[in-house]
């Protein structure tokens, strides 16, 4: 059986920065990549092709991962002009997440280090260099790190929560992996129902944020049917 959060980078995104219009969208169930592509090529979102929705997504994760318009550029194979009207297109519209990613630089060269969601802490020795090249590589950590290293904390809270919770029914149901955002287990066809039901319950009810976690279950007869 595997379980995995739902888009939980963007959701942490959406949560750290605190965001009006990403929050919004969420609670609202939309489609993020989809609304993004809207924004960017200015079209009705039913107009959105997979193609756009492709370098809309691309957009999404570029920005939380300071992708540079260059870069950007290169990945989408459009001019560079074009993905840097993409980007600020998208902080025009999200201004929050514009606001947090200089906070989480500025915080970063202040302290010498990134913080995630529980506290934990990650050094950033190059913040403050000198050298352009390790200066910008250092504020993609500081904006990554409080994301990445935060969705990292709340698949080991879950972990813990399913853990506690498959011994204390007494279930023979176990976890064998966890990978990135998603847990693994192996699970008798007799408890497929029962641990389907918890395994959403205690993920989603690992941390509260403000807007919900979202999981997705399934089951298979192998790790390989699943994918």
């Amino acid at each position: 059986m595997s379980a995995d959060y739902s888009q939980i980078e963007l959701v942490l995104l959406a949560h750290l920065s605190g965001d009006k219009n990403l929050l919004q969208a969420f609670r609202d169930g939309e489609d993020i990549h989809r609304r993004t592509a809207a924004l960017i090529f200015s079209i009705p979102e039913d107009q959105v092709d997979s193609g756009q929705r492709r370098a809309a997504k691309a957009v999404n994760f570029g920005i939380m991962y300071g992708m540079s318009a260059f870069r950007l550029a290169g990945e989408l194979g459009i001019p560079r002009s074009q993905a840097d009207a993409f980007i600020k297109t998208y902080f025009r519209e999200f201004s929050g997440i514009r606001e947090f990613v200089d906070l989480c630089v500025a915080r970063a060269e202040k302290t010498g280090y990134s913080t995630t969601i529980l506290g934990r802490q990650r050094p950033i020795p190059s913040i403050n260099s000198r050298n352009k090249t390790e200066k910008m590589a250092a504020e993609r950590v500081a904006v990554n790190s409080p994301i990445q290293g935060s969705a990292a904390d709340l698949i080991k809270l879950a972990m813990l929560r399913v853990a506690k919770r498959l011994k204390a029914e007494g279930l023979q149901s176990k976890i064998l992996l966890q990978v990135h955002d998603e847990l693994l287990l192996e699970v008798p066809l007799g408890e497929v129902a029962q641990v389907s039901t918890l395994l959403k319950q205690e993920m989603e009810g690992a941390f509260e944020l403000s807007i919900p976690l979202r999981t997705s279950v399934e089951s298979a007869g192998t790790w390989g049917d699943l994918h």
